[in-house]
């Protein structure tokens, strides 16, 4: 049985990532711009009632939500060659249709008086759902309306009910947590993927460092996981990695999600661990509040160089994954001493055909890894 994800789209960097998220993820599944099934992956293996849902004319629907305070972006959706690839119904654009002014408040304001309009919406997917898992909600932290998916999350956490984690929380939150706590889909996750601002340029909105530093009191109090997504280390790897002079939006927004396809693989590809949303969470977040989590990928390629010929160990990807300019999460040290750095935790999710010996490579280093794990855990104990 699938176990749902409902994906939530906010604002104009949330839908723009969002939408090239349903390309890649139509690209691997073979579903056509028209939400069609085509010929070839008839016979497929992957698991494609995690992401969508399948309507009584045979067509594929995302299970995700597009929500903004101004009509620009979904316009731009509603207009595209993907347009008969969504459903309708779960496209929200505020009537006043000014956005949020790129301020927090603004935004927050806004949620306030939406949110039933927005639940409606919420309780109709999860309905639609045989065994919902979970959220994931992409957005930026340092907008307005982006911004303004704390409130959202808020609402979810006391509509829905949500891991037992978030229990430890204090305060008025906390303790409505545990008064609405299993009340409802009482064990279901929210993941977000958030996108930072650009340190290296200036903002023309002053009150970007406002709306980020209310964002992520949310975010830490209010979310299972995020997935940092940093719009500096992005055009970094954009103009060193992928060799683009002036990389755009499009362009930073396409390394986002193939981030996004490649870290929910084993949730679409089902193999023998990691197949759901809790497990691959369980095995990288420790304790509740070291929830936010930073992605490396390897090999980054454009559309000239897809035909280069590459050849790649498992040991050459993994120690590919660890560099920082692999990283993308801006490092202002990159010195010796921070490659020495230590991680918490790590989980690798490789792609392709792996040669017999190789495995034998992986799970020995795991084994080792894992063993000097525990003779840290007993030294510390």
């Amino acid at each position: 049985m699938p176990r749902e994800i409902i994906t939530i789209q906010v604002g104009q960097c949330g839908n723009q990532i969002g939408m090239e998220f349903w390309k890649q993820l139509c690209l691997e599944h073979g579903i056509g711009k028209d939400g069609l099934l085509e010929d070839f992956a008839t016979q497929g293996g992957d698991r494609k009632d995690v992401f969508f849902y399948q309507a009584d004319d045979q067509h594929y629907i995302p299970r995700a939500l597009l929500m903004d305070l101004e009509p620009r972006v979904i316009n731009g959706i509603q207009n595209s060659e993907y347009r008969n690839l969504y459903n309708h119904e779960n496209i929200f654009v505020s009537e006043h249709g000014g956005g949020a002014g790129n301020n927090w408040a603004s935004g927050y304001h806004q949620g306030e008086q939406v949110v039933d309009d927005i639940m409606d919406m919420i309780d109709r997917e999860a309905d639609g759902s045989d065994s919902l898992e979970g959220f994931v909600l992409c957005h930026s932290i340092a907008g307005g309306t982006g911004s303004d998916l704390v409130k959202l999350l808020e609402v979810v956490v006391s509509h829905l009910g949500l891991n037992p984690m978030h229990t430890i929380i204090k305060g008025g939150m906390g303790s409505y947590l545990l008064e609405t706590l299993n009340e409802r889909y009482s064990k279901k996750l929210v993941q977000t993927y958030s996108v930072f601002p650009n340190q290296m340029e200036t903002s023309d909105v002053v009150v970007q460092p406002y709306n980020s530093l209310l964002t992520l009191k949310r975010l830490t109090l209010n979310a299972d996981c995020v997935v940092v997504l940093d719009n500096t280390a992005l055009n970094r790897i954009a103009v060193e990695r992928l060799h683009l002079s002036n990389p755009t939006f499009a362009q930073t927004n396409s390394l986002v999600s193939t981030v996004m396809s490649a870290s929910t693989t084993t949730l679409r590809y089902p193999g023998y661990m990691n197949n759901d949303l809790v497990g691959l969470l369980a095995s990288l977040i420790p304790t509740p509040r070291c929830h936010f989590l930073m992605t490396g990928y390897t090999p980054l390629t454009v559309e000239r160089q897809v035909n280069m010929i590459r050849k790649t160990t498992v040991l050459d990807v993994m120690r590919r994954l660890l560099q920082t300019k692999n990283i993308m999460v801006s490092s202002y040290a990159r010195t010796k001493e921070a490659s020495q750095a230590k991680y918490i935790s790590i989980l690798n999710i490789i792609q392709g055909d792996v040669d017999p010996t190789q495995r034998f490579i992986i799970t020995g280093k795991s084994k080792i890894e894992a063993a000097y794990l525990m003779d840290i855990l007993s030294i510390q104990a």
